[in-house]
């Protein structure tokens, strides 16, 4: 896969494909390769000594250093070389510093620093820096052999084996080549068989570590499994002596076997009030009900009955969000030990390779900036290079992002290794550069203030080149967009196109500007023709599973939507840590992050940040079966999302009893005998399929499946049930490259197939009639059906058995972008619900899909919950108007309470208070949040949730796909001023018509009161209680409907000032201000009727 083949565009149906190269990119770039050490203490080139050869400092290992380290570590510092130890010998030019050795008349060592062939001089210093540059990666530079090689013919002190983790070069005898007849001692890489191994003269009065005997690592390993026998042994003997299988229950001494992760129950100080709280909440509940239905208002029984549907749904809508969080937990990672047991110094990285998908779609209304900004986040993260590969989606077919990304690739060369020398944090320059903190803490290298301005000055110029092009695309050219070298951008009409791939950066193209290998970073778009459904994202994310797939196929996959930053570069390894747990990571279907948010207020005025369901609803799902997928910031297991089960846990053997009769053993066995053999004839075909494929990790699969059966052993017997080519591609589509790879669990690539032709197959896989008559979107990959399609997918993995993990680390793995005004902020809720209303008529509805599959009864309630709470809104409406009604006509919705009534209702309201203190006491939220939190829950529910609720049922009934327009009103240029921006939606209008309905309510109560007499004080308390908490609850809407300067739209005030009209004028007529009288007073009229 080359960075430099071109855009690759085409269509498999039309058997057409195009490569279009940049201009002024004839080829393949090759790499630019160094010729000079690098210093190991300061980072600068070694240089060259006056005679222009290397400069080197130690005679005895040669460890690079420049002179001016040199000069500074004899003048200031050890005076010893930092790797052997040996004291540095004063070499020609240099100053004598005290303890120097007296040379015999010679001021230089020119003999001993002389080489015979210049070849061999070349040959060495490129061995060197090839080692220092391929620290920590497995594999080489474009595939060209090096001259690293392993000391074939050296006996080690372990007879040839390895011992653990020393590499062979940190092994007790290393021995250095003395090359031609010169004297300069030099520890080559190699060793030549040719050669014989020269002794070293040694001085009894030195350490052996000075001659390689003996190295620190070996040192440091003999002291530390020394101290561990010795804890080993003081643990015996402070257990008695005990030698009845005690041993097990000892802690584990290796830290590389220990687990990855770890479980953290909540305290039980914390968590058993609130499960008890919850339980007589549960049982005042019960008494509530019984009061408010065996007592009902005559005189109000319409309003009475109203009241009591909508509280009997509000509990029903409690009891299926308060149960998922009865058992919550936290977790903790060990990076520590997922770097022992798979990312060991000096060796190749054993952590698993993940494919990072980024999706955008209209590049005017996401700006390529953001999108750039995610990109070059994922090409810093602190992942092993040749493991991370970076797929951009572009729904949209916009050249704009085409370029942008361009520019974008070109400015990783540079972002990226400033990000890894010193360790930046966020990587997103954007972020980076706009924090408010001191960014020299932690920093000590003298460059980093020079280079860090360097490079904000980089950023800006690259900010610049992109805004250029975005100012560019705001005027589309009549005969449409056309590339550098003219030839017509194939993406002009975006709804019919050829798919497109242009691999940016790739393993012979991608180094940065030190020669680092980058990441690959893949632009993709995907064919769309007219008369196909192209699903939107879950289309194009399916899209992306099957091109990385072709391409790449690493084991796992993680998405990110293109406002979504990686802010910890160590987040992949926190979920590796679950993942690649050898006990855990099998049944491990995604592992999801919560999602956080820069730029938003500090009030946070609309909820922005959820954190109630971040912190509490996602942490109560994780100790059940996990949480649910919220559409980014999660890592997938590619194998999950192929729709294959869960593996099973394998059960103890069972235990029989012999006191049983033997006719019932018999009959139990006879059973066990029928289950295990129906258990055997429906064995899960993945399983049946790995046992025939079974390969080392990477492994490159057949080419065609058909081969595979041949070479299968019974494979004329078995290849209808086992392997059945056309029944794995009408599952997953006419594709033999992308079908063999399904069948690889630890993933990999076909390493015999040329890039040109995996270009020509990924082209084809996300053609638009791929997916035609396959089980895309079914029952693999992004399930189709709603708009939310993240709940979908989430619930169909938790139906086969999976389970998913929440991770929170200390720093937040990823950051976003939330909308800040209140018409953004309710169209956003409003198509959440609307995916939620879509799920709920729709086949995989969690009320009646997925049973007697691998999903929990407490997972079911919240996904039953996910997709019922757009319905509250109904009831929430309602319930909000009443006390409106209540107080224009002078009646409520419970009778006069007695005392017992009085005890029930405040003992409702204090388990409703206790439950919210006892969920902030445990998982720390604050309450300001919790407050918000439940005062949006008000405000969506009676605007947009009711939306939802409509549209979606206009949308399955009648098939009307209605949508709400939302124009601009124009903000402020300074901080949060799109905080006060008012964009005009219908989405408004029911909030502000139950705020002023409630306003004349209070208003009219009031009058009454007073034009009655004391003696209605009383009643009106209740009423007035009951109106507050409705406004109370809205006030977050109603500043931002009012803004910062009044400026509230006339169309919003005319419509509910209408609404409110209709409604007072409907009270006056049937009940007026007047005094109630139920007819004249014969005393006081003076006439006798009879």
């Amino acid at each position: 896969m080359e960075a430099s083949a071109g855009l690759v565009a085409g269509s498999h149906n039309r058997n057409e494909l195009v490569v279009i190269r940049r201009d002024g990119e004839p080829g393949p770039k090759p790499m630019n390769q160094q010729n000079g050490q690098v210093c190991q203490i300061c980072g600068d080139d070694v240089g060259l000594n006056p005679d222009g050869e290397p400069f080197v400092a130690c005679n005895e290992c040669a460890f690079p250093i420049c002179r001016d380290c040199y000069e500074y570590e004899r003048r200031e510092g050890t005076q010893n070389c930092p790797q052997c130890k040996t004291r540095f010998k004063r070499l020609k030019g240099c100053a004598r510093v005290p303890g120097d050795e007296e040379e015999d008349g010679v001021d230089d060592l020119e003999n001993e620093f002389n080489w015979t062939d210049k070849h061999d001089s070349q040959y060495v210093a490129e061995s060197m820096l090839h080692a220092h540059m391929s620290y920590g990666r497995g594999a080489d530079f474009d595939g060209v052999p090096q001259p690293f090689q392993p000391i074939p013919n050296v006996p080690l002190l372990t007879n040839g084996q390895m011992v653990d983790d020393i590499p062979p070069e940190q092994h007790a005898l290393v021995p250095s080549f003395m090359g031609g007849g010169g004297k300069r001692i030099h520890p080559l890489p190699y060793a030549d068989p040719n050669l014989p191994v020269q002794p070293r003269s040694m001085d009894p009065s030195k350490d052996l570590a000075a001659y390689g005997y003996g190295s620190v690592a070996w040192k440091e390993r003999m002291e530390s499994w020394k101290q561990k026998q010795e804890r080993m042994h003081q643990m015996r003997n402070d257990g008695g002596g005990n030698d009845d299988g005690d041993d097990a229950d000892l802690p584990l001494m290796d830290e590389a076997r220990q687990p990855l992760s770890r479980k953290i129950p909540l305290p039980s100080s914390q968590i058993n009030p609130y499960r008890m709280i919850i339980i007589i909440r549960l049982v005042v509940l019960g008494f509530f009900f019984h009061y408010r239905v065996m007592h009902p208002v005559p005189d109000a029984f319409a309003l009475w009955l109203i009241s009591v549907i909508c509280e009997i749904w509000f509990a029903m809508s409690w009891i299926l969000d308060q149960f998922p969080k009865w058992f919550p937990i936290e977790r903790e990672t060990y990076l520590d030990r997922l770097t022992l047991r798979f990312d060991k110094e000096g060796q190749p990285s054993q952590l698993a390779p993940v494919d990072f998908f980024v999706s955008t779609v209209d590049p005017l209304k996401e700006p390529p900036l953001v999108t750039a900004n995610t990109v070059l986040s994922i090409l810093a993260v602190d992942y092993p290079v040749d493991k991370v590969s970076c797929y951009v989606s572009d729904d949209g077919a916009a050249m704009l992002t085409f370029e942008a990304l361009s520019e974008t690739s070109e400015f990783a060369k540079k972002w990226v290794p400033f990000c890894k020398r010193y360790s930046i944090e966020p990587r997103a320059p954007e972020w980076y550069f706009q924090q408010k903190i001191d960014y020299l803490r932690d920093k000590v290298a003298p460059n980093f203030v020079r280079e860090r301005r360097a490079m904000k000055r980089e950023y800006e110029e690259f900010k610049v080149r992109i805004n250029a092009l975005v100012a560019k695309a705001q005027k589309v050219p009549e005969e449409g967009w056309t590339m550098q070298d003219g030839t017509p951008w194939p993406g002009n009409n975006v709804r019919d196109h050829p798919g497109m791939i242009q691999v940016f950066l790739g393993q012979s193209g991608g180094h940065d500007v030190e020669g680092n290998e980058l990441p690959r970073l893949v632009y993709v778009s995907r064919e769309k023709r007219p008369g196909y459904n192209h699903h939107k994202k879950a289309g194009a994310m399916n899209a992306l599973v099957r091109v990385s797939a072709v391409l790449t196929n690493a084991p796992y996959m993680l998405n990110l939507d293109c406002d979504h930053y990686i802010n910890n570069s160590k987040a992949i390894k926190e979920a590796m840590c679950f993942m690649m747990d050898p006990l855990l990571g099998k049944k491990v279907c995604y592992v999801q992050f919560p999602q956080r948010f820069d730029g938003i207020d500090r009030h946070d005025r609309y909820a922005n940040r959820n954190v109630v369901f971040f912190d509490i609803n996602m942490k109560g799902l994780d100790g059940i079966q996990g949480p649910i997928y919220v559409g980014t910031g999660c890592v997938f297991r590619r194998q999950a999302l192929y729709g294959y089960d869960a593996p099973k846990t394998k059960k103890p053997p069972s235990r029989t009893c012999n006191c049983w009769p033997k006719w019932c053993i018999c009959c139990c066995c006879f059973g066990n005998r029928k289950t295990k053999k129906k258990t055997k004839t429906s064995k899960p075909k993945f399983e049946k399929i790995k046992k025939l494929f079974k390969k080392k990790e990477n492994q490159a699969p057949a080419y065609a499946l058909g081969e595979i059966d041949e070479a299968a052993p019974g494979a004329e017997n078995e290849k209808a049930s086992i392997v059945n080519q056309q029944k794995l591609e009408k599952k997953f589509g006419q594709s033999s490259v992308f079908v063999a790879s399904t069948l690889l669990e630890n993933g990999g690539t076909l390493k015999s197939a040329s890039p040109a032709s995996l270009l020509k197959e990924a082209i084809h896989v996300i053609s638009c009639g791929y997916e035609d008559k396959t089980d895309w979107g079914k029952d693999i990959g992004w399930i189709y059906g709603s708009v939310t399609e993240d709940i979908l997918t989430g619930f169909k993995m938790h139906c086969h058995g999976w389970r998913s993990i929440y991770c929170i680390p200390k720093r937040a793995a990823f950051k976003g972008s939330a909308p800040l005004n209140l018409s953004d902020r309710l169209h956003q809720v409003l198509r959440w619900a609307l995916g939620s209303i879509e799920i709920f008529f729709s086949n995989h509805c969690p009320l009646w899909y997925g049973y007697g599959g691998g999903l929990k009864f407490l997972e079911r309630f919240s996904y039953i919950n996910s997709i019922v709470y757009p319905w509250t809104s109904i009831p929430l409406l309602a319930y909000c108007t009443l006390p409106a009604i209540c107080l224009l006509t002078g009646k409520f919705i419970t009778p006069e309470l007695n005392n017992v009534a009085s005890l029930w209702f405040m003992s409702l309201f204090i388990c409703i208070f206790a439950t919210g203190i006892l969920e902030m006491r445990w998982s720390g939220v604050g309450i300001d949040d919790w407050w918000r939190n439940e005062q949006f829950w008000v405000i969506g529910g009676v605007s947009s949730h009711l939306f939802a609720v409509f549209q979606g049922l206009l949308k399955v009934i009648a098939g009307i796909d209605t949508s709400f327009t939302v124009t601009s009103k124009g903000g402020d240029d300074e901080e949060f001023s799109e905080l006060y921006t008012f964009k005009w939606t219908t989405l408004l209008i029911p909030p502000t018509t139950l705020l002023l309905l409630n306003f004349i309510g209070v208003v009219a109560g009031v009058s009454n009161a007073i034009n009655n007499g004391y003696e209605s004080w009383g009643p009106l308390f209740g009423k007035l209680f009951f109106a507050f908490w409705v406004i109370v609850h809205l006030y977050p809407f109603l500043k931002g409907l009012v803004g910062r300067q009044n400026r509230t739209p006339t169309i919003v005030i005319v419509w509910s000032i209408l609404l409110a009209s209709i409604f007072s004028l409907l009270w006056v007529r049937i009940d007026p201000f007047l005094a109630k009288n139920d007819g004249p007073l014969l005393e006081e009229c003076g006439l006798d009727c009879n």
